[in-house]
């Protein structure tokens, strides 16, 4: 029997060349997705390398995204046209009028964004003092009175935070990258749940850092597994979502909570927590930052709250921590750009950030409602104004296959894959973003092709007897 077995270019360490070589044969077709790779071994011989030359290819080229490894299954190629979809391509233009895309979480579409942000501009480009602080260098912590805004916003929608805490930056994303860049040193690790937000796992291969998958349920990550999984590799960080863990929306209890603040203490990592929902409903647990300041890094963003083309947030840190985020702002762009803070500095006094989340926060209740129902028979999982539904599969239904069925029928959904941390063998499941239909009608036709595409699920065991 034949397994593939490439030729390698003769430059640079054998390792790389197999993981160059693994990804141009993906690239150019010759390794189609779903193809196993040959065991380690056997490719091993028939290269004349050691094992550990293959497994370090291996890992790389799953790095680059090229391949998938599953738990006592093998190595994979992945299917990236299902992957960009996702996390990769989320700007790509035009949209297609006639594809719902559900596969990530935006703000639920509103005019009154763009009046909004036309309301701040007019009421900027009166204010020559605005004007020029617009195009003028600023402190890299942000305009005092622009953070004084801001925490002043979090702390009435239930995050009390004080200005001197905060330092801007331009996101989410951008702060998963500051906590990091300023807190580890390359091939230091980082843990987190076995399913994760897409972009940590992007950063973590940007600032060459080494995932720690943890296993988690339906109350959050498994913290007695956490410190297993410190003995065995010792990690820098965790990053956690604790209010809706994406992608499944967990929350994180408030024993876990405790319990996971007593570990990081005792083990003396950090704790970087991502706050990029705070305005859900329901039972209000203890931010982290409030139960361990000192070693804690809280982002957060106006991302999923405002729009997430304003690209500004902020993190809360410690005061031990401050200089060394400082340092890294500066160092990735300076400053944080002024215009941005601004415009939402305005829309905070204004009032009209305060209409504007009263009314989502009605919108995105009325879709989970309406999800929930339809989608009943499937036994989906969410919270009441949340922007997804985690919904695992019958037992005969592979992810990836209803993924296409569903895009051929022009809805697009996230596969469990997409959130796999390293090496980590997906369940299968979809996430589907009930916020991001362009309308109640567009998302009403998608339920619609989600529960036909779906079929009749099978009774559970226990509505049999």
């Amino acid at each position: 029997m034949t397994i593939w077995t490439p030729t390698l270019s003769g430059q640079g360490p054998r390792y790389r060349q197999l993981a160059d070589a693994i990804i141009d044969a993906t690239t150019r077709g010759e390794l189609t997705p779903g193809t196993k790779l040959p065991p380690q071994r056997r490719l091993a011989d028939a290269l004349g390398v050691t094992v550990g030359t293959v497994t370090r290819a291996y890992a790389l080229a799953e790095q680059q995204g090229a391949v998938s490894a599953r738990v006592g299954s093998g190595t994979y190629v992945r299917d990236t046209s299902v992957r960009s979809s996702t996390f990769d391509t989320i700007f790509e233009q035009p949209r297609q009028p006639d594809l719902i895309d559900l596969s990530h979480a935006t703000p639920p579409p509103s005019p009154r964004r763009s009046q909004n942000l036309a309301r701040a501009l007019e009421a900027i480009a009166g204010q020559p003092a605005a004007l020029r602080a617009g195009v003028d260098y600023q402190p890299e912590t942000g305009q005092t009175w622009q953070v004084q805004a801001l925490a002043g916003w979090l702390t009435r929608l239930g995050r009390p935070v004080e200005a001197a805490n905060l330092l801007m930056d331009q996101g989410g994303m951008h702060g998963i990258h500051l906590a990091l860049s300023a807190l580890l040193a390359p091939g230091e690790r980082v843990a987190a749940e076995q399913l994760t937000y897409p972009g940590l796992v992007s950063a973590l291969s940007q600032l060459s850092l080494k995932g720690v998958a943890v296993p988690f349920d339906d109350h959050g990550i498994d913290v007695e597994a956490l410190a297993r999984a410190f003995e065995q590799q010792p990690f820098r960080a965790l990053y956690v979502m604790p209010d809706c863990h994406n992608p499944t929306t967990s929350r994180l209890s408030e024993a876990r909570r405790e319990a996971l603040v007593a570990l990081a203490r005792e083990r003396q990592f950090w704790l970087i927590e991502d706050d990029i929902y705070p305005d859900l409903p329901g039972e209000a647990n203890t931010p982290l930052y409030r139960l361990a300041p000192e070693c804690t890094i809280t982002l957060f963003s106006v991302s999923k709250l405002l729009g997430g083309g304003l690209r500004v947030g902020a993190l809360h840190a410690p005061e031990a921590a401050r200089p060394r985020l400082t340092a890294a702002l500066r160092a990735q762009c300076w400053m944080p750009p002024p215009l941005m803070p601004m415009v939402v500095a305005h829309w905070i006094d204004s009032g009209d950030a305060d209409a504007l989340i009263a009314w989502q926060r009605e919108e995105l209740a009325w879709r989970f409602d309406r999800a929930m129902e339809r989608l009943a028979a499937f036994r989906p999982r969410g919270q009441r104004g949340g922007f997804y539904l985690w919904l695992p599969l019958p037992a005969d239904l592979r992810s990836s296959h209803v993924v296409e069925q569903l895009r051929q029928r022009r809805v697009v959904v996230s596969s469990a894959e997409n959130f796999c941390l390293g090496s980590v063998s997906a369940p299968q499941a979809i996430r589907v973003c009930i916020s991001a239909a362009e309308s109640r009608e567009a998302l009403e036709s998608a339920l619609d092709t989600l529960v036909d595409t779906l079929g009749d699920p099978d009774p559970l065991l226990w509505e049999t007897l």
